[in-house]
C-alpha cells in the first residue's frame, strides 16, 4: 500500500475531528461493524502496483509493489525469489467479541522464496501506529492494547 499516500488520506480524515492523543495502536474496538473504516481502506488501495483483496469476511488485504532498492534489499537479505518479487502488505481484521468488533491492523514485507514459504518481516513504524490510531478515531473506533 502507499503508506506515504494513505498519510495525508489520513490527516484529510482526521483534520476535523478532536485531538485527543492515544498512546498508538495497532488496534481498536468498535461498537458496531467497522463498515466505513473497511470501505476507506478499500479506496484507498488503488494506485499503481496495489492490489486489494477480501480473503472471507473478515480479513482485508492491501498488497503493493516496492521501490527497487527496498525490493533488492529484501531479495538479497531474505532469500528472496527475483521472479516472484516481495510487497509490502497492511491487513485488517475485523473480528466480532462481546463489546462490538476488534479490529487489528498487521503490516509486513511479503518476500516469497524459491524453496519454502515466503518469509513475513514485520514492519515496525510509530508514525504508521499514530497514523492508524487516527483514522480509527476518525472512524469511531477506540485505541485497543
Amino acid at each position: 500500500m502507499r503508506w506515504i499516500g494513505l498519510v495525508p488520506l489520513i490527516g484529510l480524515i482526521v483534520a476535523c475531528t478532536p485531538q485527543d492523543v492515544p498512546l498508538p495502536s495497532r488496534s481498536a474496538q468498535f461498537e458496531n461493524y467497522p463498515e466505513r473504516l473497511l470501505k476507506t481502506f478499500e479506496i484507498g488501495c488503488d494506485g499503481p502496483g496495489e492490489q486489494f483483496q477480501r480473503l472471507g469476511n473478515r480479513v482485508f488485504e492491501c498488497s503493493e509493489l516496492l521501490p527497487p532498492d527496498t525490493t533488492a534489499y529484501l531479495i538479497l537479505n531474505y532469500d528472496g525469489y527475483p521472479q516472484d518479487l516481495p510487497t509490502s502488505v497492511m491487513r485488517l481484521t475485523s473480528t466480532k467479541n462481546s463489546t462490538g468488533y476488534r479490529v487489528d491492523a498487521d503490516l509486513y514485507f511479503d518476500v516469497p522464496r524459491r524453496t519454502g514459504p515466503a518469509v513475513q518481516v514485520p514492519v515496525e513504524s510509530e508514525t504508521l501506529d499514530k497514523a492508524l490510531t487516527a483514522l480509527y478515531q476518525a472512524m469511531g473506533g477506540s485505541p485497543a492494547i
